[in-house]
């Protein structure tokens, strides 16, 4: 049975803002129980989780937000966007609810890499992470296929091709990487481009493209956290994406301890939003074998 969708126009108007280093920053939260962070990929925003928000919501205390220069959030443009300062959003949105208990994760695309950088604070006691699950994202630099726009956008015409991206080629692109028989309706498009124009956002896309390069440097640091934390882990992976599918969880399994991974077949690169039934199975399935699974360090 498929799950109940939030049109955006309504997930907006339940939307809440608080101030992140001079800049306002829209985010969400419903529920009551352990706190659950959702984190977001490029180029969308939180909307990416509205399938999967109420029947979370049910379960968990869930807590999202636009990142900084994503959705309806700021989007300044002398800003040098960094993947370490939207795990400090993280944290100051964790702070300004109060939120004091571990944490869970739930993390896409962009968003993977910002969870990285926090199981690397977890590590260093700076916050206290419960358990952590990925979807398709860039968890190696080595198996992370980006798209031709991509390439573009580091290139140093980056800011032409920014300033220039329309509607269209988001379309083109999420053509490419969505499963071929999941792809979005022209009103879910007119939705995403509608998050990606706010606030002018296509104008700084390549100033957020830096995040490519900036998980290269990152690289050992975070997946040596990934393989000796005692936080648990599992990846649920549309198959047949481009960027991060198949490929990326076969690498996974080389380096990670005791892989815990789902793939999906036929799904692309948004499995949250091609296959929400499927994706909520095998979370609560994680989240309910926790329960019975005390932690354990990997390495020491």
């Amino acid at each position: 049975m498929p799950l109940a969708e939030i049109p955006l126009s309504v997930w907006r108007k339940h939307g809440q803002t608080f101030i992140f280093r001079g800049q306002a920053i829209r985010y969400w939260t419903a529920g009551q129980g352990e706190p659950l962070l959702l984190i977001h990929g490029f180029p969308t925003a939180s909307w990416d989780w509205h399938y999967l928000w109420q029947p979370l919501a049910q379960r968990y205390r869930v807590i999202a937000c636009d990142m900084l220069g994503f959705g309806d959030s700021a989007k300044p443009m002398n800003h040098r966007y960094s993947l370490l300062e939207q795990a400090d959003l993280q944290q100051a949105l964790l702070a300004h609810l109060n939120v004091e208990q571990s944490v869970h994760l739930l993390a896409h695309d962009y968003g993977d890499s910002v969870a990285q950088e926090l199981l690397v604070r977890h590590q260093e006691a700076r916050i206290d992470v419960a358990s952590c699950v990925f979807f398709n994202g860039g968890l190696f630099p080595e198996t992370h296929r980006p798209l031709l726009a991509q390439k573009l956008l580091l290139s140093p015409l980056g800011w032409m091709l920014g300033r220039a991206f329309t509607r269209d080629a988001l379309v083109k692109n999420f053509r490419q990487i969505f499963g071929s028989k999941n792809r979005p309706t022209e009103s879910e498009m007119d939705d995403f481009w509608s998050l990606v124009e706010s606030n002018r956002g296509p104008r700084i896309m390549h100033k957020l493209i830096g995040y490519i390069p900036e998980r290269r440097v990152q690289r050992d640091r975070w997946i040596g956290a990934m393989q000796c934390c005692d936080v648990p882990l599992r990846v649920i992976d549309g198959e047949v994406d481009p960027i991060s599918g198949a490929h990326m969880v076969e690498r996974y399994r080389q380096l990670i301890p005791n892989p815990d991974t789902v793939l999906l077949p036929g799904i692309g690169h948004y499995p949250q939003i091609e296959a929400p039934v499927q994706v909520l199975k095998h979370y609560v399935e994680f989240r309910d074998r926790l329960i019975l699974a005390p932690r354990q360090v990997a390495c020491s």
